[in-house]
């Protein structure tokens, strides 16, 4: 690993958090298909660079995410976005407090400014969810003047040294628009494709030591097959989602994997031949 992360890692671990900010630092367990893109993000964070993630639904974007949370012992905040983000939700809002017998209104700080003052590190999940008119007002806070002029108090706030923003986009999906192109320009974008099969058995194996043989070989078939049918375009991504996967193998822990496919994977699609298609599928792997 390259020295500039063991440094920066060594000097992020020797910083201590409060109880509540320990909370929201990452468990890791991101198992990367490529071998230079965990470095290459990390790098990429060292160097102060917002991080865009790309790829399918169930790649790995938010486990990514929360590995680097862990790597750095570094607490996150997680926006979701949709279509009813607006600036409070980012920034934070006012409120009436009562105060030493006075009534006073108080501002709230939001997910972006805790990061930003506390040197932490900033997710933002599906950000082409959100409206284009909506993050605009993180252009600052994104490029190299790493700040941001708070348009509900007036104060100006400067990034810690360690505050960092790593933002996810599912691409081409419906509810989803193309992002503004002077917010995309101020991001290192990565693609996040699915596991291979020996990361992908690596994984479940790492994940359920325990498990019998028989069943982390059927699971893994099972992907495969509905890997096959994603390419072949007759299945969604999210039918070979490895999160999904995960959820279909803890199940079929107890209650047997044919069912386990049916609630964790065939459900979730909206089409009812999608939902066939994949009952079939398993059928034929169970033994």
């Amino acid at each position: 690993m390259e020295a500039i992360i063991e440094e920066e890692r060594k000097e992020r671990l020797s910083r201590r958090h409060g109880e509540d900010e320990a909370l929201l630092i990452g468990t890791g367990g991101y198992v990367s298909p490529d071998p230079h893109l965990w470095e290459d993000v990390l790098t990429a964070v060292v160097i102060r660079r917002p991080v865009l993630l790309k790829g399918p639904t169930g790649s790995g974007k938010t486990k990514l995410a929360d590995s680097i949370s862990a790597f750095f012992a570094q607490p996150a905040h997680q926006v979701n976005c949709s279509v009813d983000l607006d600036a409070e939700a980012l920034l934070g809002y006012k409120t009436i407090i009562q105060k030493e017998g006075r009534t006073e209104i108080e501002f709230i700080d939001g997910p972006v400014i805790r990061a930003m003052k506390n040197g932490h590190l900033l997710y933002i999940d599906e950000i082409n969810m959100a409206k284009p008119e909506t993050l605009p007002i993180l252009h600052s806070v994104l490029d190299y003047r790493r700040m941001l002029t708070n348009p509900f108090t007036g104060e100006v706030i400067r990034a810690h040294p360690d505050f960092g923003v790593i933002a996810a986009i599912n691409e081409g999906y419906v509810g989803t628009v193309p992002m503004n192109e002077a917010l995309k320009n101020r991001f290192i974008a990565f693609k996040v494709p699915y596991l291979g099969m020996q990361e992908t058995r690596d994984l479940l194996e790492s994940e359920f030591p325990d498990a019998p043989s028989v069943l982390i070989e059927t699971m893994l078939d099972i992907s495969e097959d509905l890997r096959e049918q994603v390419r072949n375009g007759l299945l969604e991504d999210e039918a070979a989602s490895i999160r999904s996967l995960i959820d279909a193998t803890e199940l079929a822990l107890h209650i047997g994997p044919e069912r386990a496919i049916r609630y964790a994977v065939a459900e979730k699609l909206e089409d009812r031949g999608e939902r066939q298609l994949v009952m079939d599928l398993a059928c034929t792997r169970i033994r």
